[in-house]
């Protein structure tokens, strides 16, 4: 029985990760404030700790040692330092949730990013004031902790894998971005989407990513190295949104306005979360030699997203957050007949 550990847990990757090592038969913590709820086995285990107070932080850990971290809350340059201080020589893999945001702030790069294209001039900072400063600070700040991390394995062998993920596909999802275009398949009301072609999509599925991580358990392979885990190949924005209205047993109605019109309205990014330029397109194909991984397609994973809306969100009566003006998107497109 392998001693696991996974900063955050109560949400999406981390939830579902603590459940699929558990399921494995390991030896299961979560580290987390102890701020939302979780649903998770008694058996695994709660510490409570804040990321942004060292002192709990090293009361919670203390001398302890794991065979496996896997890191879902490590977002700076300080939290890397951090976590580095806490772990190196108490872990046997951990593994850092990056993102392809690292990617979307290089200069000069063609999609799907593949792992060499990280290297390389970033973008000039956008305006503070910027609909994209918060995403672009975002990808820097990850690209600092994936430093501060390789400078550890550098410096001491410090035992990483770093994982940089898109758009995560997922039932649990706390931003509720497939199921905000669920909701407005269901109401019955147009859909507002950005006029023009609109960059590919391509997700990654939760599932992967936690069979991933928990086939990584006692292995030392690939250590010290930054993966894209995606699923391989690209889809249209039509394209998926006809997948999701066959699945909600829909017809979509989609308009397509300018973006300038739905900006100005203050619409976008909530009316189509996937068409802003900060979603990510990776190239798996060193994913794929590195680790024994099925991606799961969208076809497939898609009438789970749905039934788990149409169930356990009812049931909750929880309400995806691009779904919260709503009625300013409906009250939009009937001022435009």
């Amino acid at each position: 029985m392998a001693r696991t550990l996974i900063l955050g847990g109560t949400r999406n990757l981390g939830h579902v990760t603590a459940e699929s090592l558990f399921e494995a038969g390991h030896d299961v913590a979560i580290l987390n404030r102890g701020q939302t709820p979780d649903d998770l086995p008694p058996a695994i285990e709660r510490l409570r700790a804040d990321r942004d107070d060292d002192a709990s932080m090293q009361s919670a850990l203390g001398s302890r040692s794991f065979d496996l971290v896997l890191d879902n809350t490590t977002y700076t340059e300080r939290d890397a330092r951090q976590i580095v201080d806490l772990l190196d020589g108490k872990v046997g893999r951990y593994v850092f949730i990056s993102s392809g945001q690292v990617y979307l702030v290089r200069e000069n790069v063609a999609r799907p990013f593949q792992e060499k294209d990280y290297e390389g001039q970033v973008m000039p900072e956008p305006a503070r004031q910027s609909a994209d400063h918060s995403s672009w600070l975002y990808g820097i700040d990850k690209r600092l902790a994936e430093q501060v991390i390789e400078d550890a394995h550098e410096r001491t062998g410090f035992p990483f894998t770093t994982l940089r993920l898109p758009m995560v596909a997922s039932e649990r999802d706390h931003y509720g971005r497939i199921q905000g275009y669920i909701a407005r398949l269901l109401d019955g009301a147009p859909l507002l989407i950005p006029e023009g072609k609109g960059l590919p999509l391509r997700h990654v599925y939760v599932n992967d990513v936690a069979r991933l991580v928990t086939d990584l358990v006692g292995s030392t392979a690939a250590t010290g190295e930054a993966f894209n885990i995606s699923y391989g190949s690209s889809s249209s924005l039509d394209a998926f949104l006809s997948m999701l209205a066959e699945a909600v047993e829909t017809d979509a109605q989609i308009l397509s306005i300018d973006r300038k019109k739905l900006e100005a309205a203050a619409l976008l990014p909530d009316c189509s979360p996937f068409s802003g330029r900060w979603m990510s397109e990776l190239d798996n194909s060193r994913s794929l030699q590195a680790f024994s991984i099925e991606y799961t397609a969208p076809v497939t994973y898609i009438p789970s997203i749905v039934s788990d809306y149409r169930s356990r969100w009812a049931q909750l009566g929880l309400v995806p957050d691009s779904y919260n003006r709503r009625g300013a998107e409906i009250d939009f497109a009937k001022s435009l007949t």
